[in-house]
């Protein structure tokens, strides 16, 4: 009677643990899928793919050097983004907000997330980026043409090119 009691108990067991397997497996999967892409977008920007083409993304230097600004705009940890082509806007994600001097000893001071629309030769419309102009200003735009790197900041300033062609830190400060 002991041996039938052990395989039905064993029985039971074996069902009801195979059952709780599944269901466990089951909310897995759900709620990898409820989290609407938030996990396949952190892997997509890790592996390098852009989550609106599902394309593998140029790195943001190589990107900035096809549309004729410097590379060394942004700061070098200033790597994932979001580059939509069809509207040309452009998202660059900065670990934590810092400021990047430059050669010219010109200073840029970037939020955690900076938008402007990606032209030839131009950012427009940027937000999250000021400047020291004796205060902090918005930068607006920036244009490169020839030797000369523009800086729409409340007036246009004009800056040597050459002083943002090298990829800089950034030095963590505690407010935008």
């Amino acid at each position: 009677m002991d041996q039938v009691f052990n395989k039905v108990g064993s029985y039971w067991f074996n069902q009801k643990a195979s059952s709780q397997l599944n269901s466990v497996g089951d909310d897995i999967n759900s709620l990898s899928n409820s989290i609407e892409g938030g996990t396949k977008w952190l892997v997509n920007k890790i592996k390098g793919l852009n989550h609106v083409t599902g394309k593998m993304q140029k790195p943001l230097p190589e990107l900035l050097k096809e549309y004729d600004l410097p590379i060394g705009i942004f700061p070098r940890d200033a790597t994932n983004y979001e580059f939509n082509e069809e509207t040309r806007k452009l998202i660059v994600y900065i670990p934590q907000v810092c400021e990047v001097g430059y050669k010219d000893s010109s200073v840029l001071r970037f939020f955690t997330t900076v938008t402007c629309y990606l032209e030839k030769g131009k950012l427009a419309e940027i937000e999250g980026m000021k400047t020291k102009v004796l205060i902090w200003v918005k930068v607006t735009t920036i244009m490169s043409e020839g030797s000369k790197l523009y800086v729409t900041a409340g007036m246009k300033k004009t800056r040597s090119r050459e002083a943002y062609e090298v990829s800089r830190d950034g030095v963590c400060v505690d407010k935008f």
